[in-house]
């Protein structure tokens, strides 16, 4: 017999294949407040009563289980559990290895958005799932992955767990239909969701109900997006400081979800079994097991998966200089050093440019941090630079970047009148306080992976000897030697080479 989902208080769940792609309103319901103590139930009465929560007799013959996020021996506001009376999961045969890890190589480049030949095969989120790069060792509980994703078909009786970290989800084309232990949550283009380690999950995509004129039976709709993924740390809100008490993502607007389950009128286990992936030490395994392991009748705590819609976030301005990137971070992951992320997850969508005498395009910059960008929709208005919806650009640590020579004598003429800035786009960075390691796979087998633009330095030009009078005036004036032009020699940038992938050196594998 085929599950179906039921929830206390909302309607009852079907295949979420039946969802209309069209409608207006979201069909599930949620519970809000970031890292909030949640509780919620599938079947009235079945959470344990209060003070216990490994009673001797459930609610309904249900089973206790406690799913930790923490160490048991964590301070009180840092621990993050949940407690879920559930059917046994347990029972599940032998693991198989998936596939193997991958392997790095550091550099920088940019990254067109995955696409799949949809008239080919069938992908699932997992099998679409594409490492591009990272740093740390998820053994170790430190460091991070980026991760691009295409897909065009559900995850049938199939269930993924990444035991290594954090999934922080950025959809970028296509509505997905997360469901979850803890509840069902529906996640498109310019919401996020964050999925905590160690909780199954299904994904489906949410389809149009008509076709356009022309498309063939056989093509599938596509979802693609991309994904954040940290080992060891917990994504959190940043400290506000003194912006005081508002600005930035607010608590309430983070949504949990309520419980569901799938239902199956018979005990008997089912004769099509669950196939549950999950990822350890960056490799994947599967094993089966008789029941849908989504089978949390209720459930309390902190330990849960959650979304975000991004057109809630407030964002900051300035009314001279620059700020900063962080200054829009949505979500932050703190490292193993006090006082310092690991990574930081920011937006930039429309908001009111008013600086008066101050660059509004991106300064030349230098710095410790690795700057990976994309774009969910729209254009990119942090750069002149080509960038479309679904690519990604990266910013290696303490690399020079900036913008062109035409892009800079533009901003230096412009009346620089306030307005609305980003009105119709999308942009995010994750802002990695480290290295970045690109895989072999990106660099070998992506489908559009560049170095940057060649001759897009070629007219940079030194503006010094424009003013060598004004220049030696001054100095004359201050009692010190003037420079002495003839001597001056500025070598163009265009008679600079700029190298191609295959000149370039092949740096030693790097463990990750």
């Amino acid at each position: 017999m085929e599950p179906s989902a039921i929830a206390h208080d909302q309607p009852a769940i079907s295949n979420p294949k039946e969802h209309d792609a069209d409608m207006e309103l979201d069909p599930y319901k949620y519970q809000c407040g970031f890292g909030n103590h949640h509780a919620t139930e599938a079947i009235p009465g079945s959470l344990p009563r209060h003070g216990t929560n490994l009673p001797q007799k459930c609610p309904y013959g249900l089973y206790a289980e406690h799913l930790n996020g923490t160490s048991f021996v964590s301070s009180r506001d840092t621990v993050s559990n949940v407690f879920l009376p559930i059917n046994p999961d347990v029972s599940f045969t032998p693991l198989a290895h998936a596939w193997g890890p991958l392997t790095t190589e550091p550099s920088t480049d940019v990254a067109a958005g995955l696409s799949l030949d949809t008239q080919v095969k069938k992908t699932t989120f997992v099998q679409g799932l594409r490492t591009i790069g990272g740093h740390g060792d998820a053994t170790l509980r430190e460091g991070l992955a980026v991760h691009q994703y295409a897909f065009n078909a559900d995850m049938c009786q199939q269930a993924f767990a990444n035991h290594d970290g954090e999934f922080l989800l950025v959809p970028q084309k296509g509505t997905l239909n997360i469901k979850t232990e803890m509840g069902m949550l529906r996640v498109r283009p310019g919401i996020i969701a964050v999925l905590p380690a160690g909780i199954r999950f299904s994904i489906s995509l949410v389809r149009s109900s008509h076709k356009h004129a022309g498309q063939p039976e056989e093509e599938l709709e596509e979802a693609r997006g991309y994904v954040l993924e940290i080992f060891g740390s917990h994504y959190t809100l940043p400290e506000l400081g003194v912006l005081g008490a508002n600005g930035l993502a607010h608590l309430r607007d983070f949504e949990y979800p309520v419980a569901a389950f799938d239902f199956v009128s018979s005990s008997k286990p089912s004769s099509s079994p669950w196939k549950i992936i999950l990822k350890l030490a960056g490799r994947l395994n599967c094993y089966s097991q008789p029941y849908s392991p989504f089978n949390v009748v209720a459930w309390h705590g902190r330990y849960a998966p959650y979304r975000y819609n991004l057109s809630h976030f407030a964002h900051l301005t300035a009314n001279s200089d620059q700020l900063d990137p962080t200054a829009y971070t949505v979500l932050t992951a703190p490292s193993k050093y006090p006082g310092v992320s690991l990574v930081d997850f920011c937006i930039f969508g429309e908001k009111w440019a008013v600086v008066k005498d101050s660059w509004r395009i991106a300064y030349y910059h230098r710095t410790m941090a690795t700057e990976i960008l994309g774009v969910i929709k729209g254009l990119y208005l942090g750069s002149v630079r080509p960038f479309e919806e679904g690519g990604l650009r990266f910013e290696q640590a303490y690399m020079p970047h900036g913008e062109t020579y035409e892009a800079w004598k533009r901003d230096r003429e412009d009346s620089h009148e306030p307005g609305m800035v980003g009105k119709d786009s999308l942009g995010f960075m994750f802002h990695i306080s480290s290295h970045f390691a690109l895989t072999k796979w990106a660099m070998e087998d992506h489908p559009d992976i560049r170095l940057e633009q060649p001759g897009l330095w070629d007219t940079m030009r030194s503006n010094l000897m424009d003013h060598i009078d004004e220049i030696n005036a001054n100095l004359k004036k201050a009692g010190m030697p003037i420079l002495d032009a003839s001597a001056m020699q500025v070598v163009p940038s265009a008679d600079m080479k700029h190298p191609k992938r295959s000149n370039l050196p092949t740096p030693p594998p790097a463990p990750f």
